[in-house]
């Protein structure tokens, strides 16, 4: 039997109002459907663009079944959702599952999953405390890379380790949290894969993108990523790999490093992915369309890509030059105040291709 599919003017659920919430929000009006936000802090950006926004924390059972019983599905624009707090929407179908969220929240539990289907990853180890730190390190080796296993992003709650690092000030500077410590992958580049599954297991992916970090901070995304046709396709069946064995319904970002083996696995998002925001100006369906499309059990789009495309996020103050940028597609978040490592906004550059 077909799916069912939401017809338009339904309500679907975001839990997180940042900017990634926005533009699920955004994408979700134009095919029609109404979105409600979820979020607990002051500031949420997705606010002004969604029928309702409700204020209340991920421990607040009695708002979360509320919130539920209004919408027709429920999705997430954050992969560190409480899972107790999935737990009491009750009955409404939340897609992607639980499942994804298990695995993406932990490092060292994400990895076992990778590597269980036979994936390459980092060497690594986990790491309980200093002395555990230690031989970690003289399993793993030096150079490595020290992060909690739960939370952290944009190089948060992460500390990088040589032979001479004071492990104890390495320790102590990710916040004395359960670790895993990951050996130095000698990279040529990295890249990532945004890719959706549907209801009905179809999957479709987008052109593998090329990564550029400054200050562990995403800075660019180019499309096409410099690698051969190939490897773009053994990078795209590696994604699909993964949403299947999820049973994933939605997009997924995959993080790739390119080596001179092949790929190696950085990291999976169960979201709408940072490194995607190029198809909202290169392709017909762009990311959060094709998200929206897939948890509502509708077919999935058209996500070919037809410009080249190098998409910049505007970080801090950088958002002060946005209204200076020509000649680009120009996504401002809302956000009141710019802060130092803060995402503002992002601009694309798009050129046709040959």
């Amino acid at each position: 039997m077909a799916p069912e599919r939401l017809p338009p003017g339904s309500r679907i659920g975001i839990l997180g109002g940042g900017q990634l919430g926005r533009m699920l929000a955004l994408a979700a009006a134009r095919l029609g459907m109404r979105a409600h936000v979820y979020e607990p802090a002051a500031e949420a950006c997705a606010g002004p663009v969604v029928e309702r926004l409700v204020r209340a924390g991920w421990d607040d059972r009695a708002a979360l079944a509320e919130f539920a019983s209004r919408v027709d599905v429920v999705t997430y624009e954050f992969e560190n959702v409480d899972l107790a707090a999935v737990d009491a929407l009750g009955d409404v179908p939340v897609r992607p599952g639980r499942r994804a969220l298990e695995v993406a929240q932990d490092r060292l539990v994400e990895k076992a999953f990778l590597s269980g289907l036979g994936l390459p990853v980092a060497r690594h180890a986990a790491v309980d405390g200093p002395e555990s730190l230690a031989t970690a390190l003289a399993e793993v080796g030096a150079p490595a890379i020290l992060k909690t296993r739960r939370l952290g992003y944009d190089g948060k709650g992460q500390a990088r380790l040589g032979p001479e690092t004071d492990l104890a000030a390495a320790w102590a500077a990710i916040g004395g949290e359960p670790a895993v410590l990951e050996g130095f992958v000698p990279f040529e580049r990295e890249i990532s894969v945004v890719a959706a599954r549907g209801i009905d297991g179809a999957v479709a992916a987008f052109d593998p993108g090329e990564n550029l970090h400054r200050d562990g901070i995403l800075h660019t995304t180019t499309v096409p990523a410099r690698i051969g046709t190939g490897l773009a396709q053994d990078a795209v069946l590696l994604a699909g790999r993964i949403l299947d064995a999820l049973d994933y319904v939605g997009v997924m970002g995959v993080e790739l490093f390119v080596t001179g083996e092949g790929l190696v696995v950085n990291e999976i998002a169960p979201r709408v992915h940072n490194s995607g925001h190029w198809t909202q100006d290169a392709c017909l369906t762009d990311q959060f369309e094709q998200h929206v499309r897939a948890v509502c059990g509708w077919p999935l789009g058209d996500g070919r890509r037809h410009s080249d495309a190098v998409m910049t996020n505007l970080i801090g103050d950088e958002v002060n030059g946005a209204p200076g940028i020509t000649g680009a597609a120009v996504h401002l978040y809302g956000k009141a105040e710019a802060r130092p490592g803060r995402k503002m906004g992002h601009f694309t550059r798009i050129t046709p291709r040959d």
